[in-house]
């Protein structure tokens, strides 16, 4: 299916007809504790116009309370957030007025339709988006007069979307935009989203998903135990981290960890339970790897071998053990 055509110029206007300033989120030496525990420690990144910037992160690492700080939703015990040049707690007014938020549950009451909600949503705003037309990219047509209880956890999502959108904001935060949804919303849903940051909106959400991040992402931002731990676009981060290829080779064939360093132009190395996974970037590194398992008598078909991507990042930086909620 197509996706919708939308909505960048309704009614004769542009997205783009509001001059941004180039900093649209700036956060700076970001601290915020819970009793003994620390939540955040000296968070900083800044969120320039137009892009989509993406915050990932293990739960627990503290991607909630940077965004709740963000939103104005808690204080932080030390730094400085400004959205769109302004504080998050002192102008909430005029923050709401440019700003749209989808928050990572979809809760409205079960028995308000959705057209009534639209309306109030739309009635916030000094020039809103049409709602049918945000109805339609989002593929809920004809759904205006069903209760938001009737709705599957999809069309939920959508609709909270809708809704994030509707006051045709100049910057958009999103919690896990696309979770749950099927296939073709996540393709519908980017391709929308994509459209809006052409024209001229940034995009700033956090997810899970290491796919999407890789494919839509101008600027990924890795936290974990309250720390930015990698920050860049998502081709360069694997390329400071020499993780273009990756190679497993089994543990069962007695390769001895120091010989598995010493294999010239090496990035990365870490064993996952019974197997070893070696990355690299140069041109020379697979034949290198070859020459070595040659050397100790694996068969090739034995190793497996395919580009490396964004999830493997993720789980070498983080850990690949379960963390507490």
């Amino acid at each position: 299916m197509e996706p919708h055509p939308l909505l960048a110029k309704a009614n004769g206007r542009s997205i783009s007809k509001h001059c941004v300033k180039p900093s649209v989120i700036e956060v700076k030496n970001l601290q915020k504790r819970y009793g003994q525990t620390v939540a955040v420690e000296d968070i900083s990144f800044r969120v320039e116009t137009g892009e989509i910037f993406v915050l990932v992160g293990p739960n627990g690492a503290g991607k909630t309370t940077i965004v709740e700080c963000m939103e104005g939703l808690r204080v932080p015990d030390g730094g400085l957030v400004r959205i769109l040049g302004l504080d998050p707690r002192k102008d909430r007014a005029r923050i709401f007025q440019q700003v749209g938020v989808q928050l990572q549950e979809d809760q409205l009451l079960p028995r308000q339709k959705l057209i009534e909600a639209l309306k109030v949503f739309a009635s916030f705003y000094a020039d809103p988006f049409p709602y049918k037309e945000l109805m339609e990219a989002c593929g809920l047509s004809g759904l205006e007069n069903k209760f938001f209880g009737k709705l599957s956890g999809g069309q939920k999502r959508r609709f909270m979307l809708v809704l994030a959108l509707i006051g045709r904001p100049k910057l958009v935060m999103l919690d896990e935009p696309t979770s749950g949804l099927d296939p073709q919303a996540r393709f519908n849903i980017w391709s929308m989203l994509e459209q809006f940051k052409r024209e001229g909106m940034t995009i700033f959400l956090t997810t899970h998903d290491m796919n999407e991040a890789e494919e839509h992402a101008d600027t990924l931002c890795m936290v974990d135990h309250g720390k930015v731990i990698a920050m860049g676009a998502p081709k360069e981060l694997l390329q400071e981290n020499q993780m273009g290829v990756m190679v497993k080779i089994p543990d069962q064939r007695n390769c001895a960890l120091d010989e598995l360093e010493n294999i010239p132009h090496l990035g990365k190395l870490e064993k996952v339970q019974s197997d070893y996974l070696l990355y690299g970037i140069d041109s020379e590194f697979l034949p290198s790897i070859h020459r070595y398992v040659q050397a100790k008598g694996i068969p090739l078909d034995e190793i497996e071998t395919r580009k490396a991507n964004l999830e493997d990042l993720y789980l070498f930086m983080t850990g690949r053990v379960y963390r507490k909620e």
